[in-house]
């Protein structure tokens, strides 16, 4: 692939200059114009195309396994290492997760929740389950708060409020969004961490009202609430880490967009076999109506 390269470019870059940048020889190269590429390397270069294009339009956040499944549903087969081997010669890799800090306060003598969900993150149907969090994003303005409400089932945001406070408005303005939009029944299990907003008197009134089940991970364990940390450990990577945000404004444009075009929508999770939230739960449905449909007949 980097003779190919090589070629490609000699018309407009030193050959020597090229060969020593890539560490490859010149009497290679030139033992390799003169018979011509093989089936196989030509094979490589056309895949290369796809991958980098796929690669280009995840915004660079895909990696080898993700990259292989949009492959495989193109209609290409082929190894998660072949696929690997082709990124690494292109000078491709996915963006890497930072370490979880802590975003809430735990620390106040509010009344608290058992642990009811304790770690059962698999669920067989939307609207079980949902997982919450806080986490916060700088821009030049100063910090903007972020509240997510996730499902279970398939990973989705099905809440999301933003505030320059970190205060209980903050997460019962996610909830609102969360409850508007999926309209979910009483006993749903809503899971967060021990922190003041969630424990407020009045996010629990809200809970109560809706006949949600509140569950409280342990204190100061964050595996406990490992899905809503998971979410923000991505959204950082692929979106906020890699990017300066001038306003407040500015950055919830760029949250709302990644979360409702692409994240929902279009993002591959390797949990829910490499299709996205919105495509899982669509797939739940299709199967539960032809179900239904055939219970009836």
């Amino acid at each position: 692939m980097k003779f190919a390269f090589i070629s490609a470019e000699k018309a407009n870059f030193s050959v020597t200059v090229m060969c020593n940048l890539l560490d490859v020889s010149r009497s290679g190269f030139y033992a390799w114009e003169d018979r011509g590429p093989s089936a196989s390397e030509i094979a490589d270069d056309q895949l290369a195309v796809r991958i980098a294009a796929i690669h280009k339009a995840s915004g660079g956040r895909y990696g080898s396994p993700t990259i292989r499944a949009e492959l495989a549903e193109e209609g290409t087969a082929v190894s998660r290492k072949r696929v690997a081997r082709i990124m690494r010669e292109l000078g491709l890799a996915s963006l890497r997760k930072r370490r979880f800090k802590a975003t809430t306060d735990s620390r106040h003598k509010l009344p608290v929740a058992e642990n009811i969900l304790d770690r059962k993150f698999e669920v067989d149907a939307p609207d079980v389950a949902w997982v919450t969090d806080i986490t916060y994003v700088w821009t030049s303005e100063g910090w903007l708060y972020l509240a997510a409400i996730l499902d279970l089932f398939s990973r989705r945001v099905v809440g999301l409020a933003m505030s320059e406070r970190i205060d209980r408005g903050l997460v019962l303005a996610a909830l609102r969004d969360a409850v508007g939009r999926r309209v979910p029944n009483a006993g749903l299990i809503h899971h967060s961490d021990r922190g003041s907003q969630y424990a407020s008197a009045d996010y629990q009134d809200a809970l109560k009202d809706r006949g949600f089940v509140c569950s409280m991970s342990r204190k100061g364990d964050c595996w406990d609430n490992a899905v809503a940390e998971s979410f923000f450990a991505t959204l950082k990577t692929e979106l906020i880490y890699p990017r300066r945000f001038a306003t407040r404004a500015e950055a919830r444009e760029a949250i709302f967009d990644y979360v409702e075009t692409f994240y929902n929508r279009r993002r591959r999770h390797s949990t829910l076999g490499y299709v996205s939230p919105v495509d899982f739960e669509m797939k739940f449905i299709e199967e539960k109506m032809a179900a239904d449909y055939k219970d009836a007949a």
